[in-house]
């Protein structure tokens, strides 16, 4: 466009000028006419929409017209309020030319410039507006006539005089609204919030009665198993995450119909601003904390606090889902059940020991004595392994000034299982050694009695833990990082070794002693053939020579036990054994001291009742260890199998494993005057005094920890009762049965549930959310359609821009509703003749005046809209 046509006045940016624009109007032939002179008249107020006057946020003036040449007229730059514009151009139809005395012939028809393009707005039906002198008064003779608001346009409509006599005439629009504001079930939209609320109550229900169950998962996630645990946790937090975005879906949709069919019901309590905001908790939960405002006065009915608590559950239901649902490595609780072990051989089998040994040399290779070299072997190694370990701990206890002569406060037993599993035994039955002595003591000698008793667990536990009939989850099958705890607590027999000794005379010892018979004659033992070959000893029945302590040992027919035959009697620092005694229970063994004092020990195994077996493993190893003697322990095996002798059973097998033994520690080399390291230290811890030295172990808890090895091979494979009860002539299976035994088991393998206390907080997350689903789903399936969520930003900010001005909100359009304004009820009307929804508050609006319609001269069917609408506004309002 030529500038020069417009003069020099429009050279400066249009919109700073405005001026410029009123020295125009439009003529009849939509040709802008100069206008010499601009009269101000007051009812013409700066952006206010057509029909309505818009309230001020402040006016430090008194608005109220007091004529044109009073003092007190507001002017324009005093009158204050903020508003919204839509700049878009008008179509073509809309353009005007520019005339004038100085405007050029050539001038072509130019839009309107942005500030007097017109703003259309909607007037309720009834409205009339005025027109004296030529000057507008804010209504419109049509009932829906639409006006330019801007105020270059208002400038123009408020000209008294023009050059043409022709005054601007805005276009016509109507506001009728489109679209169906209700939608059936069958609509797309009904049906896709219809099936993410199905979907959420569905999978909310699954999630809490996982929480709630704490399954446990065993082989199903592990990294050996169907899904490896990171899977699994990633599987978890996404099915939380789609709950958590489908809940909030639902629940915001849900919040969107019930305050909008609330808004549309003329006998409701109407809606609130603060009541508009709770779909932002939901959806930008930092408005709780933001805007606590609206917080404080939603919460004050039913659904605000729906509301509250909805979205508390959806900010919180990720974190509850992991605490309370995604599988992690935890300890199950203590369940009792049985389990099954692996039995083929009976208790203390030594053949069976030997032929399962791990050796290279086979039978064929040494068809006599391959097992029992290889057993040999393995008692020593064990037995020393052990017996070292012992002596260390006490070592520490004496450097560290705790040594007791109570025996169950003195260093426990010890062993090894497979060389990664710590075996610990338990003192038991014990007995006061001094008055013991005391008893056995005859009035010339001063004897010292040690008698102490050893349990072990059994060792068949270890297998039966690992025994896939089992399927328990073991530490291999686990992150090394994490590891596995099983925690077994066994309901079987534990094998014991009872270690007697005491000190004798050289005279009461020559009954037992071969070099010391008139038959032996003083003379030395051919240790070749001793004691078989070229020695009249007296086989049974014979019950052979009497002894000062055959009460205490149980010798003699009374007893039915044969006291033991040693080849001579041991020099200082020595050993002899006597491990082949007629149909023997026990051992024994012949130490001299470095004073020449004599002491004589018994060794003998049984089972116990009064046991039960504990096992823990981790992933580095495990431990084992016999729980004994415990009045509070439901698992002894005592008490679920009642028929045992006075809770101990002799196992007369265990002296053929034991001699063996005994002959790999050189427990014998005193026949050969060898003195050996190990009989030179047993013999060193003979006590001196009646009662336990506190600072020392004494022999027969030596001799105890020494035999422990022995317990454990014997126990492995055999039995998980006291007994046989197999073949009374096989005491070896071809293939191996399992037996059943009570345990109560606990290990760790990946389950849901919390691992601490307080995350069973988190429950209620939980419940929240899907009792809020199932509300929800319950609503949706009784009201079977959508209405248009008018809380929803673009449908409110149409509404709104098409609805009166209201002086409930005065002062709030530059900053915002506060205090009662939040409080506020507003409802959604209907113009049902041009079917026109708008929004305006309960109280009504005063200082518009409507005049009445004259009612029409037929009748007119309502359209879907109106009927609807009628529909919807004349129900009762909801508890919500």
């Amino acid at each position: 466009m030529d500038r020069s046509a417009v003069g020099d006045t429009a050279k400066p940016p249009l919109r700073e000028q405005p001026s410029n624009a009123s020295d125009y109007t439009v003529d009849s032939t939509s040709s802008f006419v100069n206008t010499p002179t601009i009269a101000f008249t007051p009812d013409s107020p700066v952006h206010h929409r057509t029909g309505y006057r818009r309230v001020a946020s402040f006016n430090n003036q008194d608005t109220a017209y007091h004529g044109p040449d009073h003092p007190l007229k507001p002017s324009r730059e005093q009158e204050h309020g903020l508003g919204i514009k839509n700049l878009k151009a008008l179509p073509s139809s809309s353009q005007a030319s520019l005339s004038g005395p100085d405007a050029p012939a050539s001038a072509k028809p130019l839009l309107f410039p942005p500030f007097v393009q017109p703003r259309r707005e909607y007037k309720p039906a009834g409205e009339q507006i005025r027109e004296e002198n030529g000057n507008w008064d804010g209504y419109t003779t049509d009932p829906y006539q639409f006006s330019v608001a801007s105020s270059e346009s208002q400038h123009l409509r408020e000209q008294t005089t023009a050059p043409t006599g022709q005054s601007f005439e805005p276009p016509v629009l109507w506001c009728k609204s489109k679209e169906k504001f209700h939608h059936g079930k069958g609509n797309w939209l009904a049906i896709s919030i219809l099936a993410l609320s199905v979907y959420s109550t569905l999978l909310s229900g699954l999630w809490l009665g996982v929480a709630i169950a704490k399954p446990r998962f065993g082989h199903g996630i592990s990294p050996m198993g169907r899904i490896p645990p990171p899977t699994a946790s990633l599987l978890a937090a996404a099915i939380a995450k789609s709950i958590e975005l489908s809940f909030v879906t639902v629940f915001v949709a849900f919040l969107g119909q019930v305050l909008s069919r609330r808004a549309l019901v003329k006998k409701s309590k109407g809606i609130t601003i603060s009541e508009m905001s709770m779909r932002q908790w939901v959806m930008q939960p930092g408005t709780l904390i933001t805007h606590w405002q609206t917080v404080r006065y939603a919460v004050s009915n039913l659904l605000g606090v729906i509301a509250l608590c909805g979205a508390l559950a959806a900010i919180l239901y990720t974190t509850a889902s992991e605490s309370l649902v995604a599988p992690k490595l935890k300890m199950g609780t203590l369940d009792r059940r049985l389990l099954y072990g692996r039995v083929a051989t009976s208790f203390a089998n030594e053949p069976y020991i030997g032929q399962n040994c791990q050796t290279p040399i086979s039978v064929s290779v040494d068809p006599e004595y391959s097992g029992s070299t290889c057993t040999a072997i393995e008692h020593s190694g064990q037995a020393y392994h052990n017996y070292m370990q012992y002596l260390s701990n006490w070592t520490s206890n004496i450097a560290a000034g705790r040594g007791s002569s109570d025996l169950s406060v003195r260093p426990a037993p010890l062993a090894q299982l497979y060389d990664n599993t710590t075996v610990e035994g338990s003192w038991v039955s014990i007995q006061n050694m001094t008055e013991l002595s005391r008893q056995h003591s005859p009035s010339n000698y001063r004897r010292v009695v040690t008698n102490v008793t050893m349990a072990m667990p059994h060792a068949g536990v270890f297998g039966a833990m690992r025994d896939p009939i089992n399927n328990i989850l073991q530490p291999e099958h686990l992150e090394a990082s994490l590891g596995s705890h099983p925690v077994e607590h066994a309901s079987v027999p534990s094998p014991v070794i009872n270690v007697l000794c005491a000190s004798m005379q050289k005279e009461e010892l020559a009954s037992i002693v071969y070099s010391e018979w008139p038959r032996g004659n003083g003379t030395a033992v051919n240790v070749t053939g001793w004691p078989s070959v070229g020695f009249d000893i007296p086989v049974h029945p014979s019950w052979l020579n009497s002894t000062p302590v055959d009460d205490l040992f149980g010798f003699g027919e009374k007893y039915e036990r044969r006291p033991p035959v040693f080849p001579k009697l041991p020099l200082p620092y020595n050993t002899v054994l006597n491990s082949t005694g007629w149909f023997a229970d026990s051992i024994y063994l012949l130490a001299t001291s470095a004073t020449e004092e004599y002491t004589m020990c018994s060794l003998r195994a049984s089972l116990t009742a009064r046991c039960s077996t504990e096992y823990e493993a981790s992933i580095s190893g495990g431990s084992m260890n016999a729980h004994c003697e415990d009045p509070d322990d439901d698992l002894a095996y005592g008490k679920s199998y009642g028929d045992t002798t006075d809770g101990v059973i002799v196992a007369k097998d265990w002296a053929t494993v034991a001699g063996v033994w005994g002959k790999a520690l050189s427990l014998n080399a005193g026949i050969t005057d060898s003195a050996a390291s190990n009989g030179r230290l047993l013999t060193q811890l003979i006590p001196t005094t009646q009662g336990l030295d506190p600072s020392l172990p004494s022999i027969a808890e030596a001799l105890a920890v020494l035999a422990g090895s022995t317990l454990l091979l014997s126990s492995s494979d055999s039995p998980f009762i006291h007994f046989w009860n197999y073949s009374a002539t096989v005491m070896t299976l071809k293939e191996p049965q399992h037996q059943a035994f009570t345990v109560a088991l606990r290990f760790k393998d990946f389950a849901s549930g919390g691992t601490q206390q307080w995350q069973g907080i988190f429950y209620v997350v939980l419940f929240l959310t899907f009792a809020t689903n199932v509300c929800c789903l319950i609503y949706f399936l009784v009201r079977q359609g959508l209405v248009t969520d008018f809380m929803e930003p673009q449908n409110l900010f149409s509404l709104s821009l098409n609805s009166p001005p209201s002086q409930a909100l005065d002062g709030a359009c530059g900053s915002g509703p506060v205090g009662e304004q939040l409080l506020v009820k507003w409802y959604i009307k209907m113009d049902q003749q041009r079917e026109h929804f708008y929004i305006e508050n309960g109280e009504g609006q005063p200082s518009i005046k409507r005049r009445k319609t004259r009612p029409l001269d037929f009748e007119t069917d309502k359209s879907p809209i109106v009927e609807t609408y009628t529909k919807l506004s004349s129900r009762h309002s909801s508890l919500l």
